[in-house]
């Protein structure tokens, strides 16, 4: 972390990975916003992380966009890297999708729309309004969450497996839009089934194994570091990060 705190925008950041992200943030001294769709809760988990604040932010609507990146631009002095995080899962459309999942033809409407607008357009919005920030001031960094690339063709996983393959194409996009501009864009995913609110309760109450999203943290951290200035449209997954970063370095 370089001597002036990097100052970091964490959506969906009341819970889940994006909790675990801003936490581990926060714990180096970084100058954390995190968002939710509630303001209360947002305002009441940030008081718990060492010099937070929390937004309102609602990722589907374009005018709450707006009005919460300005209000992180001036709470923080500005943002060098956002984290695009804030979704939903398929519990939403189906609360039984990991015993009983149903065809895409029977998945409703407004359910796949509802995910969609999370899950892709969010990104995109989130990232749309903060990219012309970072390119006038020269610098900037992306990183944008994502979940195995089997989730995007299980049975079962319309719209959820459909949002995540377009919020990593999403990605790719991003990155080469932005190459040699001084904004790097960056994937970064558990690598496997995490103990989030996207997992129904009764499932994690089985005792099976999953991830601990506190797998995030060191990660995050290293993405936020001064020696991951250059890295650029990289796809890194969280439970291999050690080795992906002793490749990394014997790549440069």
């Amino acid at each position: 972390m370089s001597a002036s705190p990097l100052k970091v925008l964490v959506t969906g950041g009341t819970s889940g990975l994006g909790l675990a992200m801003a936490s581990a943030l926060a714990g180096t001294g970084a100058a954390v916003a995190l968002t939710g769709r509630s303001a209360a809760r947002t305002t009441a988990i940030a008081v718990e992380l060492p010099g937070a604040v929390g937004i309102e932010l609602d990722v589907r609507d374009e005018s709450s966009v707006v009005r919460a990146i300005d209000q992180a631009w001036t709470r923080l002095g500005g943002i060098d890297m956002l984290v695009n995080n804030a979704g939903i899962g398929m519990r939403t459309v189906n609360p039984r999708f990991m015993t009983d999942p149903l065809g895409f033809w029977e998945v409703p409407a407004d359910g796949f729309r509802a995910v969609i607008e999370t899950n892709l357009t969010g990104y995109f919005l989130v990232a749309r309004e903060v990219t012309p920030r970072m390119l006038a001031v020269g610098s900037g960094r992306i990183v944008n969450i994502s979940v195995n690339h089997s989730t995007m063709h299980l049975a079962g996983f319309v719209p959820y497996g459909p949002s995540r393959a377009g919020s990593e194409a999403l990605s790719r996009i991003m990155a080469a839009d932005l190459r040699d501009r001084g904004v790097t864009v960056n994937l970064l995913l558990p690598g496997g089934a995490t103990v989030t609110g996207m997992l129904p309760s009764y499932v994690v109450a089985e005792g099976r194994s999953f991830l601990d999203p506190a797998v995030m943290g060191p990660p995050i951290v290293w993405l936020a570091s001064d020696e991951a200035a250059g890295v650029h449209d990289e796809r890194i997954v969280a439970v291999e990060f050690e080795g992906w970063l002793r490749d990394w370095k014997s790549r440069r």
